[in-house]
């Protein structure tokens, strides 16, 4: 299923760029458009993981340098049946975590200095877990090309404007009409694109991670801890693009709020602890 949707992701940045190209330059716009687009959906799928490490600064880890929580990981790992990812820190004090790669066998997991710092082992447990989850159900290339389509409709809208701003050029078979809707548009298309990959994976993760660290509660308190301090101390580096990668969304307040790319943390605590009463 995820296969299928990152095909279809893939098949929406072509034809947004086809579209913009047709808006800006017509027919020649939009033969740039596909070449830009072909080379868009390459990088994408090869190097979007990449891409969203550098953006907040991840550095790698060795068990060397972090024993306990590489430890942690290789544990985890273990127990879900799946390749040692490569392990990465943020350095940013707000406590948050997400992975990214294209499979399972070419997957990372990183957390911020502060989730390190805030949560006792059993939440951190929880949380990498739940991170390993998305991992084990491969949610993590269709997460990290969404995040890239995401920063490209958002790219999009900024070439329309100019567009509309300074005129299509010499090729009049583009649609000053359409080049407005995309500015309207884009912003929406966007947000409505995480939330609905992010939501309903959200809850799987939740209970994958719970029967990975085997403690639905220690779970349900890392959410309940990571949500409070990120209301109100968000991340130093936060891009919206990237909100519906992480276990809590960075974003918090105003249109962030209105339309959150993860459900509310209240009812995933409610059925993690239904996980557990069920296993008592």
């Amino acid at each position: 299923m995820n296969g299928l949707k990152t095909v279809f992701l893939m098949s929406a940045m072509m034809a947004l760029f086809l579209l913009v190209g047709y808006t800006i330059g017509g027919k020649s716009g939009m033969t740039i458009a596909f070449v830009f687009s072909l080379i868009m959906n390459f990088g994408s799928y090869w190097f979007s993981d990449k891409i969203v490490l550098a953006m907040y600064k991840a550095q790698p880890i060795t068990r060397e340098q972090s024993p306990k929580f590489y430890d942690m990981i290789e544990q985890l790992t273990q127990k879900a049946n799946l390749p040692m990812p490569k392990v990465y820190i943020i350095n940013d004090p707000t406590p948050n975590a997400f992975a990214t790669g294209r499979n399972p066998q070419n997957a990372a997991v990183a957390a911020t200095t502060g989730i390190l710092q805030g949560l006792n082992n059993e939440e951190l447990a929880g949380v990498m877990a739940h991170e390993l989850a998305h991992v084990k159900h491969r949610d993590i290339l269709i997460s990290t090309i969404a995040a890239t389509l995401v920063g490209t409709i958002s790219f999009i809208a900024q070439m329309a404007g100019w567009a509309a701003m300074f005129g299509r050029g010499s090729d009049r078979e583009g649609n000053g009409l359409g080049g407005l809707v995309l500015i309207i548009l884009s912003p929406i298309i966007a947000m409505l694109l995480q939330m609905s990959i992010s939501r309903s994976r959200e809850f799987s993760a939740d209970a994958g991670g719970a029967e990975i660290s085997g403690n639905p509660l220690a779970l349900a308190s890392a959410l309940q801890k990571i949500s409070r301090v990120n209301q109100v101390q968000p991340m130093r580096t936060t891009n919206a693009s990237t909100a519906h990668m992480f276990i809590i969304n960075p974003l918090f307040g105003g249109m962030g709020k209105l339309f959150s790319t993860h459900p509310p943390v209240e009812q995933r605590i409610a059925k993690l602890q239904e996980i557990a009463a069920g296993r008592r």
